[in-house]
């Protein structure tokens, strides 16, 4: 019998000028960026707590502490392969992932499929298996008030 686990991720960063905005590995033009400890690609890091909760293997907090400086500047990508060689470790493999970006702006429908292209390498899939979509707040809260991006 084969088992079936499904697991969930979320995360948020504020935004902030001068940083690179990085979400699924891909950098978007703008002039804001995610504050955080590594590259702080919310996406990434909210597909890692999905991958890692899914074997009941912890949170991306404790295989990457924010206070390590190894992971400072860090690229997320790194994060999910990991997630996914602990899940390959432990007899389970990822059959497909789906997410959603809440960003108000700037608008990211022309970087899905280049998202995917990252994501799917990164977690050993093929690109028709990775699911992103996007979303806006309609200006409400912190992610419509352009403050933070959640994933």
């Amino acid at each position: 019998m084969t088992e079936f686990r499904t697991g969930t991720g979320w995360d948020v960063h504020r935004l902030t000028p001068g940083r690179r905005l990085i979400l699924g590995g891909v950098e978007i033009p703008s002039a804001f960026g995610l504050d955080g400890h590594s590259d702080a690609d919310v996406l990434a890091h909210a597909i890692t707590d999905a991958l890692l909760g899914a074997a009941a293997l912890g949170d991306i907090g404790q295989h990457f502490p924010d206070d390590d400086p190894r992971w400072a500047g860090a690229g997320s990508l790194q994060f999910v392969r990991h997630a996914v060689r602990l899940l390959g470790e432990a007899g389970y493999s990822v059959v497909h992932v789906d997410s959603t970006v809440l960003l108000e702006r700037p608008k990211l429908k022309e970087y899905r499929e280049a998202i995917r292209r990252e994501l799917a390498g990164a977690l050993g899939l093929a690109a028709d298996r990775v699911s992103v979509k996007f979303k806006t707040a309609e200006k409400l809260g912190p992610v419509g008030e352009g403050r933070s991006a959640e994933a």
